[in-house]
């Protein structure tokens, strides 16, 4: 994820300082996902009312996490903790979209139901071509068959589909490509993830959907999370606390990758001790 890093309220204030074992403490909100997913709630509409703009209940969960962060941080300074505890405050993941006239629902069953029968028809006696499938704001699908020809079927199909999907309103609107800008599939797909073509983990084909597009047979979300879309990637992190200076901006990118080793730093520990850190070079977050 790349994200806007903030620093703020590094002062020591005098007070004096607990010593003793390090302590990790997280805490996982769910709240605002939550309602930038929902079309509705508590009487409130959830998501946005514009691009960008917070909807009602948007809002108020946006509120609460706020007034739980602010009851956090006011109990450490009533402890005397703030003066060596650092918070960092960030997010794994954002929603898209963020502007509601962008919607287009569109259900991938029959998308994936299509390509298997496609396949079954131009090979006889074959049993399903899909084994696996994640389709949300992207469209992640593992084969059964994983050659290099099977992926070229599957790409050629998907990007041949056209159809109805539904809007933030609920009303009818086209797509075309199964709703996806770029279909990456088998040894493009791998290079994509960074990884060595065949491995498992990695989708045989992977969709980076048009911007707007949520995979979902029904009306009951109007965002998701998983693509390729700055909404997706683009997330705050502010770090708060012990060693950090006040009210500085970072301008430069940073990633949230890069939140575990700099945990690991403020207490003492080595960063590069995580596999992750020395394979992939993952730098601390320049919080000092």
């Amino acid at each position: 994820m790349k994200a806007v890093l903030n620093e703020i309220d590094g002062h020591d204030h005098g007070r004096s300082h607990r010593t003793g074992t390090p302590t990790v403490f997280g805490m996982n909100f769910q709240s605002v996902s939550t309602a930038q997913k929902l079309p509705a709630s508590e009487g409130l509409t959830g998501g946005y009312a514009a691009k960008g703009v917070p909807g009602p209940l948007l809002a108020k969960n946006l509120a609460f996490v706020d007034q739980e962060v602010g009851a956090f941080l006011t109990e450490l300074r009533k402890q005397h903790l703030d003066g060596n505890t650092t918070v960092i405050l960030s997010s794994k993941h954002g929603q898209s979209p963020t502007d509601p006239k962008a919607l287009t629902r569109i259900d991938d069953g029959p998308l994936l139901d299509g390509l298997n029968a496609a396949w079954k028809k131009a090979h006889p006696g074959a049993g399903d071509l899909v084994v696996h499938s994640v389709d949300d704001d992207a469209m992640l699908i593992w084969l059964n068959d994983r050659s290099q020809a099977a992926t070229a079927f599957a790409k050629a199909y998907l990007l041949a589909q056209s159809g109805t999907g539904n809007d933030i309103a609920g009303k009818a609107k086209p797509f075309t490509a199964s709703g996806l800008k770029t279909l990456y599939a088998g040894a493009a797909a791998a290079r994509y993830f960074h990884v060595k073509a065949g491995d498992s983990r990695v989708p045989d084909l992977f969709g980076i959907a048009r911007y707007g597009v949520v995979y979902t047979g029904g009306k009951s979300k109007i965002a998701e999370h998983g693509g390729a879309h700055a909404d997706d990637l683009d997330v705050p992190l502010v770090v708060s606390g012990a060693a950090t200076p006040h009210g500085v901006r970072v301008s430069g990118p940073v990633e949230t990758t890069q939140i575990a080793p700099t945990i690991l730093r403020l207490l003492g520990l080595n960063p590069r001790a995580l596999d992750a850190v020395r394979v992939e070079h993952t730098a601390t977050l320049p919080v000092r």
